[in-house]
């Protein structure tokens, strides 16, 4: 039986107590993250619950988060997924309240499920998006449930044969994909958007750049325009659940060389596999 947890209960799917009030539901007032399981153990549970405790200071709420990895062992084990990968997403909605007001509604929840999850392919296929990404956005760096216009774009990508879709921002400068963060290597060198570029802060993005300097690889965060794209020897995307992932094609320029991507794959598979922190 698929079991839930929200709000300190354990619940079947069918009794999840969601107002229709809920700002979450009516205005994507909310924030999740997405956290990777493998063989029942949650990976890097510790910055997924920092950076979520960060994103609600930022929208002013007191919601108390504590050390909820025990639970998320909890969960893994009661919906029978403690072998092999699975994908665990924590949310907090807003709760009722006045559509302009930021506080948080008395009805407000925190919940957790999880569903198994596939081993990731070792590429996909990505196409530069016609919507841009408003790096001086109120909700940059917030990873917000108001996730329509990621939706939206990955569907336009989709219905032209390409799983991704990178966003440039206002000011031109590259700055991620609709799921995923995104590094380019040029003569044996990482470059990857600034978080001033609007990106999201990956947990597997800081993983990566971590193990970049272990590995004596340089890695320089900074504006990256369309030539520079043009210009890549590879490209790849990072994020919790898929890791290290290269881009076989963008646009019409495909790549072959993914000697970088695939020894930072790896570091990142050791990495994670011990569960540890860079």
């Amino acid at each position: 039986m698929t079991r839930l947890w929200c709000n300190e209960q354990w619940l079947d799917p069918l009794d999840f107590p969601v107002s229709p009030t809920d700002r979450g539901i009516m205005l994507g007032l909310g924030l999740f993250e997405t956290i990777l399981a493998i063989d029942g153990v949650p990976i890097q549970a510790g910055q997924h619950l920092e950076r979520l405790r960060g994103s609600c200071k930022r929208l002013g709420w007191n919601m108390v988060i504590p050390d909820l990895e025990p639970t998320m062992v909890e969960l893994i084990h009661k919906n029978d997924l403690a072998t092999g990968r699975a994908r665990l997403r924590l949310s907090i909605s807003g709760g009722s309240g006045m559509v302009h007001s930021l506080a948080m509604g008395a009805d407000s929840m925190m919940w957790m499920q999880a569903v198994g999850s596939a081993d990731p392919p070792m590429a996909t296929t990505a196409m530069l998006s016609p919507f841009l990404r408003n790096e001086r956005s109120a909700l940059v760096g917030l990873k917000c449930a108001s996730y329509a216009e990621c939706v939206v774009a990955l569907d336009h990508a989709g219905r032209l044969g390409f799983e991704e879709t990178l966003f440039l921002n206002t000011a031109g400068n590259l700055c991620e994909a609709a799921t995923a963060n995104v590094f380019l290597v040029k003569n044996g060198a990482l470059y990857t958007p600034s978080l001033d570029s609007g990106c999201l802060p990956g947990i597997t993005r800081e993983t990566v750049i971590k193990i970049a300097a272990r590995l004596g690889i340089a890695c320089v965060e900074c504006d990256l325009k369309m030539s520079d794209l043009n210009a890549a020897d590879e490209m790849f995307l990072t994020s919790s659940i898929r890791g290290v992932m290269a881009v076989s094609l963008f646009d019409d320029c495909r790549f072959e060389d993914r000697r970088v991507t695939d020894a930072l794959r790896s570091e990142w598979q050791q990495t994670v596999s011990r569960n540890a922190e860079v």
